[in-house]
Formats: structure tokens, C-alpha cells, sequence
């Protein structure tokens, strides 16, 4: 074996979401302390998560992943704490970290609910992980980032076996031909032009596409959500709802959707996908499926597993399907830079 690094516990981290009518003001405003929001943008963003109770599943399904990789881990023979903790809702990761200082440990390792590079995907939860630390102040842990992992096994196998469930649900004379949508979080054309944000993912969406359909039978694609901000600043596109009704005005039948982007369960797929995409796609007259996210999939806590292992070992296999290399464990300076702030 190679010389160890030691952890003595894995935290991992995540966008949060609310939980309760209560807790969504006040993620709201976290989530855009800074940018000078309109108050009536607010209110119409709140209004949509009262459409659902309040509440995002990301919370939930962020618990349970922390019960898959304790588990994970036992099995390994890993006896180590797992924590989690949020950017914008309890547990929020300056309490958290705050914790990991009680719990007496120095060194922890941290898993971010994305595998892709961009600033708000990336760098910007390295930033958050500092200022927790700073908050903390003497005793504060050190912790330290696994590499971003686009093309991990634990990530495509997953995601194919899901996108091919949703393509079986379709009649088979709508799954012929039936057209394969890869979805993510839009960004600022301008952003995105400094990070490997879209050819990350244009490469893991090749590689789940080859596994579901292998002969070429389903054209794909990668499309755009969730995009916000200023409409005179131009964003990734296709927005997936725009390309499903272009399709349909080519004739295309139906569409599967994958969000590829985003590999746990959470409230912007509930609302652009399951919601608006679908009702655009039923408007004309596009069959619509939604393939499930992934977090819930054993080999996904296990992928966070093999984050963790060939970080703590560097004889460990650092695992990788497509065709853009290994990420470094350390992003470079000049790496997904912060946006400019007018």
C-alpha cells in the first residue's frame, strides 16, 4: 500500500432545501443573499414550494444517503462518522462543522452532491467549507474535497439502468425513435465558458446514451433547466421545455428525460421537470417520461465509498469511464472562477 491519508470522518454536502412552509423565506434569502433579488421574484419562488407542502425532498433523501454510506463504509471495515450539513438549510454546514469540532476530530473528508465543475457545483462549497472553518474559529477541523467524478461508474451504471426503466414505460410504438433529453442545471454562457461544466457533462451523457440504446436507435441531447437571473444575460440553452416543444414541431413523439445534472433527488426536478416540462411536453402533444435520480441506488453510496478510498489510499483505483481524464483532488486557482458581481 502507498503512504495513507488520514480521515477520521466524511461529511458530505449539499444544496439543502426547506422542509416545512416555515423554513422557505429563509432559505429563499440565503439562497440569494447578495444579488439584489426583487422581493415579487421571492414571493413567486416561495409560491412554488407551497405548492409542494414547503418542502423539498433533497433534505430526506440527503438523510438517507448518509445512512447508505455509514453503512457502506461498516461494510468496508471504515469505522467513521458520516456528517451532513447544507448551504442554505439546517443543517446548515457551520453547525455542522461546529459538531465535527465537538466530536474531537481534525480531519474529515468532504463528498458535494454534484460531480461536475463549475463554480456553484464546485469551488464555490470549497468557499463555503472555508468560511464554516473560519466560524468556528480554534479547533475548527480540516477538510478537505474528493475530486470532481463526472464519468464514476457508481454515477453512469445507475443513471443508464434508470433512463432505460423510464424508456420501458413508454407503449413500444412511442419508445421507437423516442428521443433521449439529458438535463441539467443551466449557467451564464460567460460562466460556463471558464469551468469543464459542459463538457462534463456532454461526456457523461455519451456515456449513459451508449449504455441504454447501443445501437444509435434514440437520438440525445443535453438541455438546459432552472435558469435564472437577469433575461438580458445570455444562458446555456436548449431550456428543456423549449426543446421538447421544437421537437414536437419536427414530429417527434415522445422524450425521456434524465437529470443527468442532478444526481439527488431535489425540488428543481420536482418543479421544471416533473412539473413544467411535463405539462409542456402534454400541451404538444409529447409523450414525457422522467427517469428517476440516482441517490436512492446502492452503487451510488458505494461511488462516495471509492471517493473516499482512493483519497485515504493512493494505490486505490481512481475510477473513470469517459474520455476527459482524472480531475485533480485540489482545483487548480484559476479553476471554475466566481462570477463577476455588477
Amino acid at each position: 500500500m502507498g503512504q495513507e491519508t488520514a480521515y477520521d470522518a466524511v461529511l458530505l454536502v449539499a444544496f439543502g432545501g426547506p422542509e416545512g412552509p416555515d423554513q422557505v423565506g429563509p432559505f429563499l434569502e440565503r439562497v440569494t443573499a447578495g444579488r439584489g433579488v426583487p422581493p415579487g421574484r421571492l414571493a413567486e419562488v416561495a409560491a412554488r414550494y407551497e405548492r409542494f407542502g414547503g418542502v423539498s425532498p433533497i433534505n430526506g433523501r440527503m438523510r438517507s444517503l448518509a445512512a447508505a454510506v455509514t453503512d457502506e463504509l461498516a461494510a468496508r471495515r471504515h469505522d467513521l462518522p458520516v456528517f451532513w450539513g447544507n448551504r442554505n438549510a439546517p443543517p446548515l454546514l457551520a453547525d455542522v462543522v461546529a459538531s465535527i469540532r465537538d466530536a474531537g476530530i481534525e480531519r474529515a473528508l468532504a463528498w458535494v452532491a454534484s460531480p461536475y465543475s463549475a463554480y456553484s457545483t464546485c469551488r464555490q462549497y470549497g468557499e463555503d467549507l472555508d468560511a464554516a472553518c473560519r466560524s468556528v474559529g480554534a479547533g475548527a477541523p480540516s477538510i478537505d474535497r474528493v475530486r470532481p467524478h463526472h464519468d464514476h461508474p457508481g454515477l453512469i451504471g445507475p443513471t443508464a439502468d434508470r433512463l432505460a426503466e423510464a424508456l420501458a414505460e413508454f407503449p413500444e410504438e412511442r419508445r421507437v425513435g423516442a428521443h433521449l433529453l439529458f438535463s441539467a442545471h443551466s449557467l451564464p454562457t460567460a460562466l460556463a465558458s471558464t469551468c469543464g461544466y459542459v463538457d462534463q457533462l456532454r461526456d457523461a451523457a455519451r456515456l449513459v446514451a451508449e449504455r441504454v440504446d447501443p445501437d444509435g436507435g434514440h437520438p440525445w441531447e443535453v438541455v438546459w433547466q432552472s435558469r435564472s437571473g437577469s433575461p438580458h444575460v445570455p444562458w446555456l440553452e436548449p431550456d428543456v421545455g423549449d426543446r421538447i416543444e421544437s421537437l414536437a414541431a419536427e414530429g417527434v413523439r415522445a422524450v425521456a428525460v434524465s437529470p443527468l445534472g442532478m444526481p439527488v433527488e431535489n425540488f428543481e426536478i420536482a418543479w421544471d421537470l416533473d412539473l413544467e416540462a411535463a405539462q409542456r411536453a402534454e400541451s404538444a402533444g409529447v409523450s414525457f417520461v422522467r427517469a428517476r435520480a440516482i441517490d436512492d441506488d446502492a452503487r451510488f453510496a458505494s461511488m462516495v465509498v471509492d471517493l473516499f478510498e482512493e483519497r485515504l489510499d493512493p494505490t486505490v483505483e481512481r475510477k473513470s469511464l469517459g474520455g476527459l481524464g482524472l480531475r485533480p483532488d485540489s482545483c487548480p486557482a484559476d479553476c471554475c472562477p466566481a462570477p463577476a458581481r455588477s
